[in-house]
């Protein structure tokens, strides 16, 4: 995507970036015609310049420029301006106005509507000139007493400059010509765009970052990501092998569509620095290598499958498990997603809402993992009485049990279903500090993680 175009805002408007990046010597302002009293939406430095405001002072102020009136402004031309913005028409105006420290200056004053692809006003640009110089003298405190000579002459010296930039126009050609915006702004004749939504050129293979295809599939990816937020943490806690031919599919299916997201990512364009969109193939690849692709790769490697296999070592297992956690580092995306919603009332009590559900499955998972690594001495092959795992066995009526003739190791205790509920549970009532305390903490690790998670719940 050519440099100078937007990120931020999409689709593209190259209008108002060509009244901004070529009009540095004109006056002028951009009014709303879509809201009532047409208020300011774009003011620049010259204007401000002319008129002494600073561009805070005047936005969301009318573009008719009506704060900007005094005592000897001519009420017909007042009038005749807010006549000319009620019929959405091009016209000029020679009107007396005030700068902020109420100065009188005579300004000669442009009105043009913008119109939309569907031929609808939606903008007014306003431009100023000092003509000062060219009308009789205004007499004022200063010069008071002063000849018509003397304050003409005051007035050449102090706009000397304004000479160079005026040009002969005439009224009639400006009037029901749209093509005059063009001379308008000063833009000459290589010229100006109709106002409109375009979208920018760009090579065959890139895709536009804003583009309904681009929008529809990355929801599709935040929706997959906090799939993959709650069941990697439950996978690797609970150990879990995907035995299970359609959760292994579906995760299968997971990690082909996070696959072919980052080959999407290497075709699409993104925002660089300065707002301007990129649409460089090397600029965009060499910003992914060096941004997201690592972790996107880890991503979506098939760990599941691996597991799935019997005959794979547990300490390899583990590993594998262990590694799907960097898919969680994806939800940086997710944060950057749906940071638009923010100023949405609803958007942020649902976020909040499902985040605090999202750290309580994720501290659940933590806890059980603690309480299973604890529940069994390997040393001495015995069962610890005293861990949450033990009593909730025996308040349900599935305890542990010793395999004597077979593994020799211990077997029973409740249902993988059973523990995570009641870790959830636990995790819950610590976040929310209320406690029950049908399910405590005992051991020396579950007192301190315990006590580490009613410090998160307390902020």
């Amino acid at each position: 995507m050519p440099g100078g175009k937007r990120g931020l805002v999409a689709p593209q408007n190259t209008f108002l970036e060509n009244i901004v990046r070529r009009s540095s010597e004109s006056s002028f302002l951009l009014g709303n015609a879509q809201i009532v009293d047409w208020p300011v939406v774009y003011s620049n430095d010259g204007f401000c310049k002319l008129s002494g405001y600073h561009r805070a002072d005047v936005m969301q102020k009318s573009s008719t420029c009506s704060f900007m009136y005094g005592e000897l402004t001519d009420k017909k031309t007042i009038e005749k301006v807010r006549q000319t913005f009620d019929n959405y028409e091009s016209n000029c105006f020679e009107v007396l106005l005030y700068k902020k420290n109420r100065t009188p200056v005579w300004f000669y004053m442009q009105i043009a509507p913008i119109r939309n692809e569907h031929e609808k006003v939606v903008l007014f640009l306003c431009t100023f000139k000092d003509i000062t110089l060219f009308k009789q003298p205004i007499e004022d405190d200063s010069t008071k007493g002063w000849t018509k000579f003397a304050r003409l002459t005051r007035a050449l010296t102090n706009s000397r400059s304004v000479l160079q930039q005026l040009t002969p126009m005439n009224k009639a050609e400006v009037v029901h010509k749209h093509s005059r915006l063009a001379e308008v702004l000063q833009l000459g004749s290589d010229i100006l765009p109709q106002y409109k939504q375009e979208a920018p050129k760009t090579p065959p293979h890139i895709i536009l970052h804003y583009c309904a295809f681009k929008t529809t599939w990355d929801w599709v990816i935040l929706i997959l990501t906090f799939y993959t937020a709650i069941m990697v943490p439950y996978n690797v806690s609970f150990k879990t092998k995907q035995n299970n031919i359609a959760w292994l599919v579906l995760d299968s299916v997971v990690d082909v569509i996070f696959l072919v997201d980052i080959v999407l990512n290497f075709h699409t364009t993104f925002v660089g620095p300065g707002g301007e969109v990129i649409s460089d193939p090397k600029l965009i690849r060499m910003n992914y290598l060096k941004t997201w692709f690592v972790i996107d790769l880890l991503s979506c490697l098939p760990y599941d499958i691996i597991n799935a296999f019997e005959n794979v070592d547990e300490g390899i297992s583990s590993l594998f498990s262990s590694l799907k956690v960097v898919r969680l580092l994806r939800l940086g995306r997710v944060a950057r997603k749906l940071d638009h919603y923010l100023e949405y009332g609803a958007a942020v009590l649902v976020l909040l809402v499902c985040v605090f559900g999202l750290v309580a499955h994720w501290l659940a998972c933590i806890w059980y993992s603690i309480g299973d690594y604890e529940v069994i001495d390997e040393v001495t092959n015995t069962i610890k009485t005293d861990s949450w795992l033990y009593q909730l066995a025996l308040s349900i009526g599935a305890p542990y049990r010793y395999n004597t003739s077979g593994s020799g190791q211990w077997e029973g205790g409740p249902s993988k279903d059973s523990l995570y509920i009641s870790s959830l549970y636990f995790t819950m009532t610590s976040l929310t500090t209320i406690g029950f305390g049908n399910i405590a903490p005992t051991t020396d690790g579950e007192k301190i993680f315990s006590v580490a998670m009613m410090m998160v719940g307390c902020k």
